[in-house]
């Protein structure tokens, strides 16, 4: 099916804000429960009567049946409607967090934790897929720049939110009302986000063949790097503030945080006009933040944090718009489970390359590890003008890639 005929199927060509606001609301759920234990760790420890440790094992037990979920089980449901997968994920999201809110059992938490990180690979795969097909394709990056939100807003308002409730009320507090949103947010889907088809078993692109959509590759390829070089030094940013002497780290963070939110924000302003120029700006961007972190301390530090956060904060964005562009919407779940799994994995490898380098070279060498990275990101973005990162945003009513056969 055609990116144009999957456009019109919403019978609209203006933007279907409330069914982009509850895609907005599954990307901002998704986050909270993936992350939201992290800040409460003690308490959980203490009501399942386990190390910290142990608990901290409960985000990692998300994160990687995530990561190893992705790719097959969205392969295994590319033929079912969309609305009804979307609407199960959301579903195991209420019963999930409604386990985690009353259990007592360490056993029973962490089982309950895989299966809603295999939930959540399956959100992932399918949200920038979703959000692409309910708008024409001129304005699909900024449709894609409205979901992505949810994940900025989550980062910066939803886990502080959240720990503050469970700060009063306790942690199982917290996690009940994730479950309440998911329930209310299941209604809000059903009510505003239109049901597209699943594939047909004769029309589905092979995962290898989207592998060899002409500048599929590139984007992840660009992805990966761009994920390293941030991971190895947002992970330890902390050690970094303190050693150079660029004040509370704390601050740094906010400033980091409210940077992503103004970045986000002026991507999908501009994104459908000019995705290439804006990426490349961006990726430059970052790289001179990492050079100005590595070169000077003090002052310096917040500044560059600040452009660094306005840069980063669209770069997922803009890469999974690419992605869409380069392999069409109708191949979108698959693709972008591609993309999580390479994101998650650039999660994994920048923070052990920071780890390393932390303990080896000190925290002053952590920018000097990201810029050679982002720099060679930047570089492959600008050499690949023809499939992956083209100079012009497609015409309305075209394919910027024709499907292959």
């Amino acid at each position: 099916m055609s990116d144009v005929v999957i456009a019109s199927a919403t019978g609209t060509r203006r933007m279907p804000w409330a069914g982009l606001l509850a895609l907005f609301a599954a990307a901002f759920t998704a986050v909270m429960t993936e992350l939201l234990p992290a800040g409460l760790l003690p308490q959980i420890a203490g009501a399942l009567g386990v190390p910290e440790g142990r608990a901290g094992f409960l985000v990692t037990a998300y994160a990687v049946a995530s990561f190893l979920s992705a790719v097959p089980v969205t392969a295994l449901l590319r033929g079912f409607d969309r609305r009804p997968v979307l609407i199960g994920a959301l579903a195991g999201f209420a019963v999930l967090n409604g386990v985690t809110a009353v259990s007592s059992s360490y056993a029973v938490t962490f089982g309950a934790r895989v299966l809603a990180g295999v939930m959540g690979g399956v959100l992932w795969a399918m949200l920038v897929g979703y959000a692409a097909r309910m708008v024409p394709v001129e304005r699909r990056g900024r449709a894609i720049a409205i979901v992505s939100a949810g994940i900025t807003v989550a980062l910066c308002a939803g886990i502080p939110a959240g720990a503050a409730l469970a700060s009063v009320s306790g942690w199982r507090a917290a996690f009940w009302l994730l479950a309440v949103v998911a329930v209310v947010l299941i209604g809000w889907v059903l009510w505003r986000v239109p049901n597209f088809p699943g594939e047909r078993a004769g029309a589905r692109m092979p995962l290898r063949r989207v592998l060899l959509v002409p500048g599929a590759r590139t984007v992840l390829g660009v992805t990966l790097l761009v994920l390293v070089g941030h991971q190895a030094v947002y992970t330890y940013l902390a050690p970094f503030v303190a050693a150079s002497g660029g004040g509370r780290a704390s601050v740094v963070l906010l400033v980091f945080g409210v940077g992503t939110v103004a970045g986000i924000w002026v991507v999908g302003a501009v994104i459908d006009r000019f995705p290439r120029g804006t990426l490349l700006l961006a990726l430059g961007v970052v790289a001179g933040a990492m050079a100005v972190l590595g070169v000077l301390g003090g002052f310096a530090v917040p500044v560059a944090a600040a452009a660094w956060g306005v840069a980063f904060g669209g770069v997922p964005t803009l890469l999974q718009s690419a992605l869409v562009n380069v392999a069409g919407a109708g191949n979108a779940d698959v693709a972008t489970s591609l993309q999580t799994t390479v994101y998650n994995a650039g999660i994994a490898a920048g923070s052990l390359a920071g780890g390393v380098v932390l303990e080896g070279a000190g925290a002053g060498a952590l920018p000097w590890t990201a810029f050679p990275l982002v720099a060679v990101a930047l570089a492959v973005a600008v050499a690949a003008r023809r499939h992956a990162f083209p100079g012009s945003p497609p015409a309305p009513g075209q394919r910027p890639v024709p499907d292959l056969p």
